[in-house]
């Protein structure tokens, strides 16, 4: 880390360079609060640049446009373990911009962002009470590993970002692809200690550079009103515990709201109480009962017992047209997922400082504002829609079948319909029963919990199945999602300075007790994925293809593939990452009949086998006959038919079909093809033809050289005359005659078949 160079107008900059990725943070806060707010005004931005790793950005416009889904989850992983560390009541405007301006495509520029704006902050005179640090875990082959690179993400089992300060974690986020809880701890005990080492060297960075906090005061609360707001509404919060279900205590909460609008209206309207005040104090009131009731009393503001989880209600195939639907209810959070099922074309591609890959799963979380019963404009989607998507994602990521089982490309939206807390656990379970629904095969159902924290000094409760009260005024978010046995993904927010080890083991351990018993509850509603796609599902069907055999299925500028998609209507891909070639129709007559064709083109030769083959090319000493797309053989004039073949272009036509049977490859991997085999093969050799006639003439063998005694009589003068069928002269090739003979000619009786062996192959076309 290094200060002082760039970005000086800033109230800290600093540049964190970890191999040649470098990034730029600065931190900016304003001189005075903004006023009317009752929150803390905290922005963090990160930006990767293209120019950062070379390369211009893709599509139309050229210029940097609005932030990718991954910029926005980098963003909120630089928020969520710094805005615990400002003081209670600091309502001044800070905005943290992180831009990455190298990037090697080795050193993740994530993490090297949050600890940049940690050390800007602890630089500068902005009041903080850092620092805090980032470390990326993964595990490769059982084996930990600080800081994992790029190139070994693939390798890795585990994608672990852990934040805190020396003394505490203060965030985790993580997926993986199934570990243990003890794995977890593990991964997070040794980052903590590597975190330890970052936050030193930002506290050397501060004594070197560092300059005065400026002075910050928290507005003292008014003793004497929070005593006459107590004594006008406390019994009445007290009470609220007693109602049952969101409507009842909002109902109670804004009759409370009221009677404090009614007993304070006038001195509101005179000047002599601030509103501001009187809703802080009340708030504060409000928080304070919560705790109270929780620490002491042992009691949620529901009724449920701290590891009792909300009724569950569970209803599959919920929508007759999607490929696959589920409404998951949980309490007063209600998500239903739908599932919809496409082709390799529908992968999102994802450009960023990486090298370009594509996303077949896809998951996008909704949150319209009547599941709270609010009125909001319809906008994009925000910051939380975004990252509950990407944490839901990453929890079912790991159950999703390998492309070679499973070549779909799966879509996953979530609606929560109804929310009391807890909604993107809800969207994990609603998410595995649809993909279960739509008849994925997924490796097992996900099942996912968000756990709770309320402490107090040395009091502490670990709350199962927050709900909105217990979220907002608890001091930890914690969630949970995996199978039966392992975690795959984790999420813990806290709002305190942290928490250890110990209590994060405690609640990974109620966590799973919750996580088993919804499984159960989901497995009951159905037991495992549905045998069949959704009618209304395309049908991919793969075929393996060879490299070399790709560009004869594409054919010269697309022919061949654009030529069967318009006979038979389905859309055909190529993955190059599987090589296979995808069949994707809604019609099973379609696929078989493109199947048919694919196989037929990319098939190898096999000896023994008969083809349809085509007639490309005539020659005087036989056809060559196209049996698979680009690969054609020949069939010897004495292998075309029983009787013999004296022209070729008498006997057939360029593009006539015949059966062929594939007799013999070559050496040099020419193929010898017989039609008149195929024929015995199919049954349909002439009448009166049979294999043991055909058997004897093979068991003669070949001619010999006449070297013996005479083969009797003469048979006279050639029949050279127009009636005396001339044989034309004899062939140099046609190999040695047979000696002797039982009739008056040498070659017995003429049943109208060539019984001389076959010549070979000849080099030319000639004879």
């Amino acid at each position: 880390m290094s200060t002082g160079v760039v970005a000086r107008q800033a109230s800290g900059s600093v540049l964190v360079q970890a191999g040649e990725t470098v990034v730029l943070v600065a931190a900016v806060g304003s001189d005075s609060p903004r006023p009317g707010i009752d929150f803390f005004p905290l922005t963090c931005d990160y930006r990767e640049h293209s120019y950062a790793a070379g390369k211009i950005p893709g599509g139309f416009f050229k210029r940097q446009g609005r932030p990718s889904t991954k910029e926005t989850l980098s963003s909120r992983l630089m928020d969520r373990p710094l805005r615990p560390l400002f003081p209670k009541g600091y309502k001044n405007e800070v905005q943290i911009q992180s831009f990455v301006l190298s990037f090697d495509g080795k050193n993740q520029p994530d993490v090297l962002a949050l600890t940049g704006a940690s050390a800007a902050l602890h630089i500068s005179d902005i009041p903080f009470a850092g620092p805090v640090a980032a470390v990326r875990m993964g595990r490769i082959d059982g084996q930990l590993v600080v800081n994992l690179s790029i190139a070994d993400d693939e390798k890795s089992d585990l994608d672990l970002i852990v934040a805190g300060t020396e003394d505490a974690v203060m965030m985790v986020e993580a997926g993986s692809k199934g570990l243990s809880e003890e794995d977890f701890l593990q991964a997070i005990a040794m980052a903590h200690e590597e975190i330890k080492k970052l936050c030193r060297t930002q506290q050397e960075l501060r004594r070197l550079v560092g300059i005065d906090k400026r002075a910050f005061t928290a507005k003292e609360i008014n003793a004497q009103l929070m005593a006459e707001l107590r004594d006008l509404v406390g019994a009445d919060l007290a009470d609220v515990r007693n109602q049952r279900g969101k409507k009842a205590v909002n109902d109670r909460m804004k009759a409370i709201s009221k009677k404090i609008e009614e007993r304070f209206q006038e001195r509101i309207a005179g000047g002599t109480v601030a509103k501001g005040d009187v809703d802080e104090i009340f708030g504060k009131l409000t928080k304070e009962e919560f705790r109270r009731l929780v620490i002491q009393e042992r009691i949620r503001p529901d009724g449920r017992k701290f590891d009792e989880i909300r009724p569950i209600n569970i209803k599959t195939a919920f929508l007759p047209r999607t490929h696959g639907s589920a409404l998951f209810t949980r309490g007063e959070t209600q998500a239903l997922a739908t599932v919809t099922l496409g082709a390799t074309d529908d992968e999102q591609i994802i450009d960023g400082l990486e090298e370009t890959y594509r996303e077949r799963f896809l998951l996008h979380y909704n949150f319209p504002s009547f599941s709270v019963g609010e009125v909001k404009p319809i906008r994009g989607p925000g910051r939380r829609e975004i990252g509950h998507g990407a944490l839901a994602q990453r929890a079912l990521q790991s159950a999703l079948p390998g492309k070679e089982k499973f070549p779909y490309t799966v879509r996953v939206v979530t609606e929560i319909l109804e929310s009391n807390g807890s909604s993107s656990m809800a969207t994990v379970c609603a998410s595995s029963l649809a993909m279960m629904d739509a008849g994925i095969p997924v490796e097992q159902p996900i099942s996912g919990i968000a756990m709770g924290l309320v402490k107090e000094a040395d009091k502490y409760a670990i709350l199962t199945d927050i709900q909105g009260w217990e979220d907002h005024y608890g001091d930890m978010d914690f969630k949970v999602a995996g199978g039966e046995s392992t975690v795959t993904a984790l999420q813990m927010d806290i709002k305190i300075s942290g928490v250890s080890i110990e209590l994060m083991r405690e609640a990974l351990a109620q966590a799973r007790e919750a996580r088993v018993k919804i499984l159960r509850q989901m497995t009951s509603a159905i037991p495992q994925p549905r045998p069949d796609l959704s009618p209304y599902a395309p049908r991919i069907l793969s075929i393996p293809i060879k490299p070399d055999k790709i560009g004869a299925l594409i054919g010269p500028g697309g022919k061949v593939i654009r030529g069967i998609t318009e006979q038979t209507g389905v859309k055909i891909e190529i993955d190059d990452d599987t090589n296979m070639v995808n069949i994707v129709s809604n019609n099973a007559e379609a696929s078989a009949a493109a199947e048919k064709i694919v196989r037929a083109i990319i098939e190898e030769p096999i000896v023994g086998k008969i083809y349809e083959g085509k007639a490309v090319r005539l020659t005087k000493f036989g056809v060559f006959v196209e049996i698979i797309p680009g690969q054609d053989g020949l069939c010897h004039v004495s292998q075309l038919d029983f009787r013999r073949v004296e022209n070729v272009e008498d006997f057939c036509k360029l593009g006539d079909i015949m059966p062929v049977k594939l007799i013999k490859i070559d050496d040099m991997g020419r193929l010898d093809l017989s039609r008149r085999e195929a024929l015995i093969e199919l049954g349909q050799a002439p009448e009166g033809w049979s294999p043991a006639e055909e058997g004897s003439r093979e068991a003669r063998g070949p001619r010999r050289e006449h070297s013996g005694p005479s083969r009797g009589p003469s048979r006279g003068p050639r029949r050279d005359g127009p009636g005396g069928g001339d044989r034309g002269p004899r062939r140099d090739h046609g190999g040695p005659r047979r000696e002797g003979g039982h009739h008056e000619g040498d070659r017995g009786p003429d049943h109208g078949h060539d019984h001389a062996p076959r010549p070979p192959r000849p080099a030319g076309e000639g004879e």
